[in-house]
């Protein structure tokens, strides 16, 4: 089977349901806001409730609690500040706190005490030397 939306830099995030998400990148019609969903076992894809803000070169971390932080990226709009929380059992997104500055080609990494660690990228002013941690 293929994917609904063809696309590049994007994220691939495995859930601990064995399944894989597939978010954002970038297609022929541009910056992509489609979600897919890969089930293994079935060998089908099914699209997901899409993102609010359309992006590529952004991160996907798994969160303890099984859902997925989507952070920064490149948009419409540049480079993007927004976040955005996965949750996949209600197949629901929500905005969360913003960035202080856009960012794409950073890091996000999950830490022992569940914040998440975003470091560099770049930005509206080249390469970003500082870092964030998120709640």
């Amino acid at each position: 089977t293929t994917l609904t939306d063809g696309r590049y830099y994007h994220t691939s995030t495995l859930l601990s349901n064995g399944k894989v998400l597939v978010i954002g990148g970038y297609g022929n019609s541009g910056n992509l806001n489609s979600v897919e969903l890969y089930d293994p076992v079935s060998n089908t894809w099914m699209m997901q409730t899409t993102l609010t803000d359309g992006r590529y070169y952004h991160t996907s971390t798994l969160l303890s609690n099984g859902k997925i932080l989507v952070i920064g990226g490149a948009g419409n709009s540049g480079y993007l500040n927004s976040v955005e929380l996965y949750d996949p059992v209600s197949n629901t997104w929500m905005a969360q706190m913003a960035l202080t500055d856009g960012r794409y080609y950073h890091t996000s990494t999950l830490l022992p005490n569940g914040q998440v660690l975003v470091v560099g990228g770049s930005g509206n002013g080249g390469p970003l030397w500082f870092w964030e941690l998120l709640n």
